[in-house]
């Protein structure tokens, strides 16, 4: 059995902001794939399965996501976990991938590496930062411009594949087939 997670916020309110782009690709997978829901409240989140895959959507907001990925971890034991989520230190529309290691100040990622530990895969799907730090939590959690949401269905489509197919490649052949450069930087 393997685990996709994509990391969100539940609430329609943050159902567009870039915070949710991990929830955005698991969304796709689901309107791509046939695939069974899962319902049970000890998972504490969005559960589906599609062959050998579960696909996972946390209801814990982003800052408590371990406790949803544990609860899930722990009842289906995966071999592997691959994590989508966003990522400030990456330009809009770059995609980079990763295995274990820091977890760059994301909340999302802390909680999971306090439940589980660091042996997942990462989906690092970059929102770019503002200049001003004061405005991270504003911009994380604002939807994306109209500029960028026109590039916005070829990113998710991209981090689609390449979740998928951290289950079966290896890191690297992964990193060499869809690691992607920033698109026009507008935020």
């Amino acid at each position: 059995m393997n685990l996709i997670v994509g990391l969100g916020n539940p609430e329609e309110k943050y159902k567009n902001n870039r915070h949710n782009i991990g929830f955005m690709v698991i969304d796709s997978l689901l309107d791509d794939l046939s695939c069974t829901h899962i319902n049970k409240q000890n998972f504490q989140g969005d559960l589906y399965k599609y062959a050998n895959t579960l696909l996972l959507k946390p209801h814990t907001f982003m800052n408590l996501s371990g406790q949803s990925v544990r609860a899930v971890s722990d009842y289906f034991k995966p071999e592997n976990i691959v994590v989508i989520h966003d990522d400030l230190d990456i330009p809009f529309g770059a995609m980079r991938f990763k295995h274990g290691g820091g977890n760059g100040g994301h909340n999302g990622l802390k909680s999971i590496d306090e439940h589980i530990g660091r042996d997942y895969f990462r989906v690092r799907v970059g929102i770019g930062k503002p200049s001003d730090k004061s405005k991270v939590v504003s911009h994380v959690l604002s939807d994306f411009s109209k500029e960028q949401k026109e590039n916005l269905d070829k990113i998710i489509e991209n981090a689609k594949k390449a979740s998928v197919a951290l289950l079966t490649q290896e890191l690297n052949e992964v990193s060499q087939k869809f690691t992607t450069k920033p698109t026009k930087e507008v935020l």
